[in-house]
């Protein structure tokens, strides 16, 4: 009987210990989130320019981190440090929609930009790679309406390529290749 007495009270001690591991474990959780919350409101709040160099808490940056150091560069100017940061979250399932979009976004402006400069011809480059960003959102999300606008928009600034009217008629499928094969009689030899 005292046995089965210290054995109970061995196991309700590991039982206690375990849930004590689990409240600590859950509590640095809360307190990391905690930091990253207020980093990322003190991005919001801080100006452009100095919420991009914002000093990043301990641990390693959750997406949403990025995505505003992201917005921040871009609302600072720095377009394509902005850029590099939302591709780098295209393959993140909670904002890869938000960051394709804003990358897009970044590379019409940028083309409407050069298109009223002096050297329009280099905006085309941009336009049709903003046309793809949209695209590509719109094949992950069909009902994305902003999106949609969007494309309709860059697709009017620079329409699409119409295809190659003078390309050469491909041949029926059913058509001969050779002259060999080519049925008929033989008209005789002499």
């Amino acid at each position: 009987m005292s046995r089965q007495i210290a054995i109970g009270r061995h196991r309700a001690w590991v039982a206690l210990l375990l849930v004590l591991l689990l409240a600590l474990g859950g509590w640095r959780a809360l307190h990391q989130k905690q930091a990253w919350n207020d980093a990322i409101q003190a991005t919001a709040a801080a100006s452009p320019a100095s919420a991009a160099s914002h000093p990043l808490p301990e641990g390693d940056a959750p997406a949403h981190w990025h995505f505003a150091q992201a917005v921040a560069l871009a609302a600072d100017g720095q377009e394509e440090a902005a850029l590099a940061r939302y591709r780098g979250l295209f393959d993140d399932p909670a904002l890869a929609a938000a960051a394709r979009f804003n990358s897009a976004n970044l590379l019409l402006r940028q083309g409407l930009r050069l298109r009223e400069s002096s050297q329009p011809g280099q905006a085309l480059a941009l336009l049709e790679l903003a046309k793809e960003g949209y695209r590509a959102l719109l094949r992950a999300d069909p009902q994305h309406w902003d999106a949609r606008y969007n494309l309709e928009r860059a697709l009017r600034l620079q329409p699409d390529a119409e295809p190659d009217e003078t390309a050469p008629p491909s041949p029926p499928l059913d058509a001969e290749r050779a002259a060999t094969t080519a049925r008929g009689s033989a008209q005789g030899l002499p």
